[in-house]
């Protein structure tokens, strides 16, 4: 599909009355501007309940770690999520957890604003989102996470509307760059969170999935520049996810829906990514690899995840070929059963 993604610029619903996708919804924007007004309860019929999955999961890269933090609810399920790597020694500290029917999982239906909470298995989340500045605080047995993002006057993030059809849908916010300090203290260790050198991304979630889906997606921070990247999971559907942040601004790349093209290798993950498209061409090249992976037979999924330093570059609006020399970030590929 090569029709051209229109831009929101006003408030809207996600959903009709009824529960399917708003068609007036359907586009991209600079902030976030949909409510996802999902129905969760057995009301909303076979491609409600079950198929409705919500998540927070903010990842965090400092000189001397990276971060993952998740929130989510699947309708049957709140799965939870702490994940440190030391990018010095290479250790890694994870912690998961899986809350039935996803009590206690709070998850507020616009993207920037209200409190993300949930706790289960030893693990608790508190994510403030205030006009001001946005908080993140979340402990396990041998974490503690409490991070401060200032709002950036003039930071826009990437907001889209994904249709495979009116019953099942997806809203995305990719917010990408955003400047955080604060603590890490791992093992009973601190690790300051230094202003100027760390960055945080938000994938905001809200939708109604198929029971089985892959997708790849990139995410690079730097001062005063950004790329995000994404594939597979929108194919077909005339929207895409991948934007070029510069100073705070947006540069959407999918205009005429155009699916990038991935290069990378299943079996050898921490060879370099390649994503190419008419504006954009990006090189991840990876220092760690993540790997997880799920199998309750009806319900799986496998995830690797590979961190690393961007190179090549992507088109601005205008023209301008932007360099992504030496962002910071991530690649990933996630396949799902769910």
């Amino acid at each position: 599909m090569t029709t051209d993604l229109r831009e929101i610029t006003e408030p809207v619903d996600l959903c009709r009355p009824d529960g399917r996708l708003n068609r007036d919804a359907v586009g991209w924007s600079r902030t976030p501007l949909h409510r996802a007004n999902l129905r969760t309860d057995l009301r909303a019929g076979l491609h409600g309940w079950g198929r409705t999955k919500r998540w927070e999961y903010w990842g965090v890269v400092t000189p001397t770690h990276v971060v993952g933090l998740v929130v989510s609810s699947l309708d049957y399920a709140g799965v939870l999520g702490i994940y440190v790597l030391d990018r010095v020694t290479k250790q890694e500290t994870v912690h998961d957890a899986t809350v039935p029917l996803g009590r206690g999982v709070r998850l507020p239906d616009r993207a920037g604003t209200g409190r993300v909470e949930a706790h289960g298995g030893n693990l608790a989340f508190v994510f403030d989102q205030g006009v001001d500045a946005t908080t993140l605080r979340a402990t396990a047995p041998d974490v503690t996470v409490d991070l401060t993002l200032p709002a950036v006057p003039g930071h826009e993030s990437l907001g889209v509307v994904v249709p495979w059809s009116d019953r099942l849908f997806q809203y995305t916010v990719k917010d990408v760059s955003r400047p955080v300090r604060g603590q890490l203290v791992v093992g009973g260790r601190p690790h300051d969170v230094p202003a100027g050198d760390s960055f945080a991304v938000l994938d905001h979630g809200r939708g109604r999935w198929p029971y089985s889906m892959t997708w790849n997606w990139a995410a690079g921070s730097g001062p005063g520049r950004g790329i995000q990247l994404g594939g597979k999971w929108t194919a077909g559907t005339g929207s895409t996810e991948n934007a070029l942040f510069v100073d705070g601004r947006a540069h959407y790349l999918g205009g005429a829906g155009e699916e990038l093209r991935w290069d990378y290798d299943r079996t050898d993950w921490q060879r370099p990514w390649r994503m190419t498209g008419s504006r954009v061409e990006a090189t991840l090249h990876p220092f760690h690899e993540r790997a997880a992976r799920t199998n309750l037979l009806v319900v799986a999924a496998e995830t690797h995840q590979c961190f690393g330093e961007f190179s090549g570059w992507a088109t601005s609006d205008d023209g301008e070929r932007v360099p992504l020399d030496g962002l910071v970030g991530w690649t990933e590929e996630a396949r799902n059963r769910w």
